[in-house]
């Protein structure tokens, strides 16, 4: 039944529908932590009174109107790794639905940016710009100091968290719902196609990092 869990829900929504509340959800969050924690910050108001200031407008501009592109190539490659390991398997799981899969499973990353706008209003109320950018909740980020860590190792840091875990199980959870197979059988697609491809990316990252 649609109405076992949330991501059982959302699975059933209009793909359509469902990719416009994820852009716009996004754009929500992006707004206010922009608005509210990053704007604030002491180096971004000293930042937006010299040349910089602009270059950072134009950033926050592109990240603004990227969402969709950006969320678009996402599912585009992350589902059909997943269709390919289903196929691979002898599951009857269609790309469409792969695509529902890969959405549902993102609203998992909604939670750390909650939280990190919570954490920054509420509790650690007057950070630097650069703090906020490395803080990711429940990360492997948040055992170094992030002063003293080369770039190149922040996000794949911030990508290791717990969310991330979240992230395979909604999956796993997704491919059972459709393919009305074992769980451990979408379990081994998983960790035998998305991890993969998640590790390697990380690798990647760090390694062309300049």
């Amino acid at each position: 039944m649609s109405s076992e869990s949330p991501l059982i829900t959302f699975l059933e929504t209009d793909k359509r529908v469902m990719f416009l509340f994820i852009c716009v959800s996004t754009l929500l969050l992006l707004f206010v932590k922009k608005s509210f924690i990053e704007n604030e910050t002491a180096a971004f108001e000293f930042m937006a009174n010299r040349p910089e200031g602009s270059i950072l407008t134009i950033r926050s501009a592109l990240q603004y109107f990227s969402i969709p592109l950006v969320y678009a190539w996402k599912f585009l490659v992350i589902a059909f790794v997943i269709w390919v390991g289903c196929f691979m398997f002898g599951f009857r799981v269609t790309y469409e639905e792969c695509w529902r899969i890969v959405m549902a499973s993102e609203l998992v990353f909604y939670v750390p940016e909650i939280i990190k706008i919570f954490w920054f209003t509420v509790i650690e109320t007057d950070p630097d710009f650069y703090r906020i950018q490395a803080f990711y909740p429940f990360s492997m980020m948040s055992l170094f100091n992030h002063l003293e860590l080369p770039n190149r190792y922040h996000y794949p840091l911030k990508a290791l968290n717990l969310f991330e875990i979240a992230y395979l199980a909604a999956l796993m959870h997704g491919v059972w719902h459709f393919s009305r197979k074992p769980f451990k059988n979408a379990f081994i697609i998983i960790l035998t196609t998305y991890l993969p491809i998640f590790i390697l990316w990380l690798i990647f990252y760090m390694v062309v990092y300049d």
